[in-house]
């Protein structure tokens, strides 16, 4: 992003002794401007965003310490102790022993049956019945007691947001259990956990079940309905039904009959006859198309079956103009109704297509139904020819019948790796120019006058004092706070454009910051420095340079809840996968020439103040004096240039090391 300068607006300080000489790297200030006038008061509300990675629901140990939500509720009065009954839980837990339902704990996550992180409102089920807006959490409701899993960046919201019907699960933190120990710990023995298989990964249902088989109970799919939905009735929102456009070839760079024709030589490879893409981004990018239903992305709710010789995109019709019907027909591409997906999982199976699913984001109902089509396939086939099929190893005779295919899909990391077209309107994307103003509103008043502009690509973080340390908090026009001088003020903002997509972040002080704000802000640049200027060998997996963004930190016992970088796509999803720069390693997804991550350390002190600053780079190779073992280095190079601000609180081997460590602002 970029801005005008202002005297008023000035970097944050920086510990001269804390910089590290040998760092090459350009500091960045934050963009916007505050008019003489406006300083005075200050007095505007600021915004904070509800995003980033999907919840790990897991006790990874280690992680930050922080009290009970019985010890850090400071701000509400001994009366609201004794807690009234929830008419939302009420309501719900009636529905429990209802005929076909029969379950002694429901469970609702964030996701809607796509896995998508941003999601429609009126698939917000899980905000809809605990208040909690966070975009990442898991809500498990007993007939006796609620409790809420999320991850550390949305802490100090869930604590605001939760009433006392609710426990809150820090996940992650030392001692707090998973969704699955806590049920095996509060349930009889033999007790039944309802789930919507639409809105679980079939991988995610499996461990689950097995987690929970423990104390023998039972996972229990409902099919027909979501309980919530139930409960929630006509006050629910309507379903999205914006219309859907074509990406342009020349923001694509790719059209969608090659990346198609891509696709089917995977199947071939793989042994497939099919494949089912439920992923909206991965629709999205393989047929050149982008939407409107979901806030913040360009994507639309629909399900692609990708056959050798043919496709068909599940969608509801009323979305699909002329000009989309047409490119679709040239791609080969027929439509079906969004709801007859299960219908034709069934029909695929019956006729002993091997179906690609990738299990990690297709959702348990489609799988299993797929997985129960081919057993009745198998079942129906042994009768007739006086065979018994053995599906006892787990796998099927495919003499008889089809088994499926169960791997990552293969478009994503294809979507991940830009070409030349992408790239270049990342590039464009960031290159625009913004003048600077630190309200919300603001933002998208002067994105929306952009040529090219759709969309925030998130709610902006628009956070002074102790809001900033709310890493994702959004609060209501009548609570939101104040920013002065006293405080630091952290904007984090991005914009889906038709080209490209952008994020990022910057912090600053408007007047005299603390030793405190100065030091940690300093330690957070230097992370931000070292992850800039890495250099490393192909095949490197991002978790790798993770520990780069928080050495400084760690030096004093700082750290910060949340991974360093994400991908993003090409005016698609401002988090993409399947690359990565976090601590959780499981990710073993290597960083590679043309992928983009964001660069994103920070430090959050509750109830005090935020810090983070953020960049987009794009994975480049490097040209070193030797190649170790014949192999190639990858460093990056940015997306996002803004001019220093030097601020007249910088002595002078400060100025001097910033002087050293800038490079040219990229050229409009």
């Amino acid at each position: 992003m970029r801005s005008l300068p202002s005297r008023v607006m000035r970097p944050f300080c920086l510990s001269p002794s804390l910089l590290t000489h040998s760092s090459r790297h350009s500091f960045h200030s934050i963009p916007g401007s505050v008019s003489p006038s406006s300083r005075a008061s200050l007095g505007f509300c600021t915004n904070l965003l509800i995003r980033r990675t999907p919840l790990l629901i897991s006790n990874c140990g280690g992680g930050v310490t922080a009290n009970p939500s019985s010890q850090v509720r400071w701000n509400r009065t001994k009366k609201a102790a004794v807690a009234e009954p929830d008419e939302k839980l009420t309501a719900l837990r009636e529905l429990f022993s209802k005929p076909g339902i029969g379950v002694d704990a429901y469970i609702i996550p964030s996701q809607d049956a796509h896995q998508s992180e941003f999601i429609a409102e009126c698939y917000m089920r899980r905000a809809y019945i605990s208040g909690f807006t966070g975009s990442a959490g898991t809500a498990v409701i007993t007939k006796e007691k609620a409790a809420l899993w999320t991850d550390g960046r949305y802490f100090l919201q869930a604590e605001k947001q939760l009433n006392y019907n609710w426990v809150l699960m820090r996940a992650g933190n030392p001692g707090v259990p998973t969704t699955s120990e806590w049920l095996n710990d509060v349930l009889p023995p033999g007790a039944k956990v309802g789930i919507d298989p639409f809105l679980f990964s079939f991988d995610a249902a499996e461990e689950l079940k097995q987690a929970i088989a423990a104390k023998n109970h039972k996972l229990v799919y409902l099919y027909s309905l979501n309980l919530v939905d139930e409960i929630w009735k006509e006050t629910r929102p309507k379903p999205p039904n914006k219309s859907i456009r074509v990406h342009d070839l020349k923001y694509a760079g790719m059209d969608a009959s090659s990346k198609l024709s891509f696709l089917r030589s995977e199947l071939l490879g793989a042994g497939s006859s099919a494949i089912v893409i439920s992923m909206l981004d991965e629709i999205a990018w393989i047929l050149n198309l982008r939407g409107g239903d979901v806030p913040h992305s360009p994507v639309t709710y629909a399900y692609l079956v990708v056959e050798i010789d043919g496709a068909k995109l599940f969608v509801d019709d009323s979305k699909v103009t002329p000009e989309v019907l047409n490119h679709l027909k040239e791609a080969g591409v027929e439509l079906r109704p969004y709801d007859a997906i299960l219908s034709e999982i069934e029909s695929l199976a019956a006729k002993g297509a091997e179906l690609w699913l990738d299990t990690s984001s297709v959702n348990a109902a489609i799988a299993n139904t797929y997985k129960s089509a081919c057993d009745r396939r198998l079942q129906s086939r042994a009768t007739k020819t006086g065979r018994k099929g053995d599906t006892s190893n787990g796998s099927h005779d495919q003499s008889c019948g089809p088994s499926g295919v169960y791997r990552p899909s293969p478009i994503s990391l294809a979507k991940a790796v830009k070409n030349k077209a992408e790239l270049e309107g990342m590039q464009h994307s960031h290159l625009r120019k913004l003048i600077g103003v630190d309200v919300a509103d603001k933002l998208f008043e002067f994105r929306s006058n952009q040529a090219g502009f759709v969309d925030t690509s998130f709610d902006t973080i628009s956070g002074s004092g102790a809001n900033g340390a709310i890493i994702h908090y959004k609060p209501e026009p009548e609570s939101c706070s104040i920013v002065d001088q006293k405080k630091l003020f952290l904007l984090d903002s991005g914009a889906q454009y038709v080209d490209g997509t952008t994020d990022i972040t910057r912090t600053v002080h408007f007047g005299e910051p603390t030793a405190r704000e100065k030091e940690c802000f300093t330690r957070v640049l230097q992370g931000h420095i070292a992850v800039d200027q890495a250099v490393f060998p192909e095949n490197t997996p991002g978790f790798v340079l993770d520990a780069f963004a928080r050495s400084s930190l760690w030096k004093i016992g700082l750290d910060y809840r949340h991974g360093t970088g994400h991908g993003v796509g090409a005016a698609l999803n401002v988090h993409e996968g399947p690359q990565s720069i976090s601590y959780r390693y499981g990710n073993l997804t290597s960083l590679q020439k043309g992928m983009i991550v964001s660069n994103e350390p920070g430090y959050y002190e509750d109830h005090a103040f935020g810090i983070r600053i953020e960049n987009l780079l794009y994975v480049k190779e490097v040209d070193t004096p030797n190649r170790y073992g014949g192999i190639e280095y990858l460093g990056f190079e940015k997306l996002t240039f803004v001019p220093i601000q030097v601020s007249p609180l910088l002595d002078g081997s400060a100025r001097q090391w910033l002087w050293n460590n800038t490079r040219p602002v990229a050229k409009q």
